[in-house]
């Protein structure tokens, strides 16, 4: 009796020890991969800066991964840090100038900031390495319209409509550039078009939202006057 409940507490004491030191075991450390993807669903909450730094840690982790600098630089601009977005994405430029998905990223960056000739640039050299790419026309039509380059910004929102017709921001884009223009009637039947994409466009205070978009505030209002006109 007294050889089984030694061997009882024999037992026990044994789990009771593999229990505690799988308690103050390290946790497996987390790959890269893990480390932006935690990033994502943390950004997708707006849970800016945790998720700020998963990227940071994933670039630590894998600093020549590309999409990593890339994810980190994009969320920094959506966390409103303009300047270190910048740094960020220019640390992956130069890692590889002929990267497109890092200069649109780069592009926007610069053209939210104001950084207009630099936007304009970026989103060139981005357009010539990848001649489809309807962000950085849709992009430079933007940046030309606050340039007043207004039959650049036409030409460079009507190329940015033709590669993807579904959406309502190049018509819209290209709208407020015929509205600069003085070509009223133009402005007006580019915005009809955009609000055949989306019928939420005939709502003013709906427009703000623009600004998600890459749309100015100027921008924004030129929209809303153009929408006006059409009363």
């Amino acid at each position: 009796m007294i050889e089984t409940r030694l061997a009882q507490t024999s037992i026990v004491f044994g789990l009771s020890t593999i229990a505690l030191l799988i308690s103050i075991s390290p946790a497996p450390a987390q790959s890269a991969a893990e480390y932006r993807q935690q990033g994502l669903s943390l950004r997708e909450q707006e849970r800016y800066p945790e998720a700020i730094a998963a990227l940071q840690k994933s670039v630590e982790l894998e600093p020549e991964n590309l999409s990593g600098r890339v994810l980190l630089g994009w969320t920094e601009h959506k966390a409103g840090q303009q300047a270190a977005a910048t740094t960020t994405l220019l640390e992956a430029l130069q890692l590889n100038p002929f990267e497109v998905p890092t200069l649109n990223a780069l592009g926007i960056v610069y053209l939210v900031d104001g950084k207009l000739s630099n936007a304009i640039a970026t989103h060139a050299w981005a357009a010539m390495l990848k001649p489809n790419n309807e962000i950085a026309y849709y992009n430079l039509s933007l940046a030309f319209e606050r340039i007043q380059q207004y039959d650049w910004a036409i030409a460079a929102a009507q190329e940015a409509a033709k590669l993807e017709p579904s959406n309502p921001h190049p018509p819209v884009a290209q709208a407020i550039a015929h509205w600069g223009n003085g070509e009223v009637q133009q402005a007006k039947e580019l915005f009809q078009q955009a609000i055949a994409l989306d019928p939420r466009y005939t709502d003013a205070d709906f427009l703000t939202y623009l600004n998600e978009a890459g749309f100015s505030q100027t921008q924004i209002e030129k929209s809303q006057a153009v929408l006006s006109s059409l009363r």
